[in-house]
């Protein structure tokens, strides 16, 4: 018989805690069975592996990033847990989505959308024309702006999205910590 050490178990209930949290969100801003989702700055997959379980097996998330080693995270996690609805999508930074026009019904930009990674205001606006590319008429973009300037959400609005409602709520961030925060909802449109 195995025995896990109080410290092993603490940190194995912390991690269900925090996915049971991430859950929540995703079902509570939309996210359902049979969607087609981008996560768009995926890392290790906190909200990646959560969406997989929501969509079910019907449904694809497309996880995005550019380091290799948090995507190799990502898999083995999925595969540890038995989901075959992720796709590893690895980019080399360019602001060219690998997927067809119209295609996807929830893209998460959680914690991306600030100057660290997009130093120029055409970057960003070259991201929002190619999330705008994907997205159905439907479609929800979820941002978490933990990061963000004061100026991102005009950005956004003025790249064709409409804010549709603000979660408030308790959010994960890097797969270590539950802290208060919002998530915007726009759609296109």
């Amino acid at each position: 018989m195995l025995f896990r050490g109080k410290r092993g178990l603490h940190k194995q209930v912390e991690r269900v805690n925090l996915e049971a949290r991430v859950l929540q969100l995703l079902e509570d801003v939309g996210m359902k069975a049979g969607q087609m989702v981008l996560d768009f700055g995926c890392g290790s997959g906190t909200y990646t592996i959560p969406a997989a379980k929501i969509i079910g097996d019907k449904g694809k998330v497309y996880a995005l990033d550019k380091d290799s080693e948090a995507l190799n995270e990502l898999m083995r996690k999925a595969q540890s847990e038995g989901l075959n609805n992720i796709e590893r999508l690895e980019t080399e930074g360019e602001l060219r989505i690998d997927l067809t026009d119209n295609s996807v019904d929830v893209v998460l930009l959680f914690d991306v959308l600030h100057s660290y990674y997009f130093p120029q205001v055409d970057d960003k606006r070259k991201l929002f024309n190619e999330v705008h590319r994907i997205c159905k008429a439907e479609t929800l973009v979820l941002v978490y702006p933990k990061h963000m300037e004061s100026t991102a959400k005009d950005e956004i609005e003025n790249a064709a999205f409409h804010l549709k409602s603000v979660y408030l709520g308790i959010l994960v961030h890097d797969d270590k910590d539950a802290q208060k925060g919002q998530v915007l909802v726009f759609k296109p449109g």
